[in-house]
């Protein structure tokens, strides 16, 4: 009676113990999707950005900003003012 008692009070602390290590790594893995979560939430919004910038860059004032900008373009009749060096 003592050995199993003894064999069955073995089985109950490696139980405990199995327990324990597996509530610890249930908690990491919580915490290793609520960071994932927030990436993806992250990585919406950047793509978001993204699909706002791109349908910017297909509209006729992009066009006109860029051709100021980058090429110095004007329109008919406009003025330029410039600083003197």
């Amino acid at each position: 009676m003592f050995g199993i008692s003894l064999i069955v009070l073995i089985l109950i602390l490696t139980l405990m113990a199995q327990s324990r290590d597996l509530k610890e790594s249930l908690a990491g893995y919580e915490t290793r999707a609520e960071v994932l979560s927030q990436q993806i939430e992250e990585e919406q919004a950047r793509t978001q950005e993204i699909e706002d910038l791109k349908q910017y860059m297909l509209t006729d004032e992009y066009a006109e900003q860029a051709a100021r900008e980058k090429l110095g373009l004007v329109k008919e009749n406009e003025i330029i003012f410039q600083e003197e060096k």
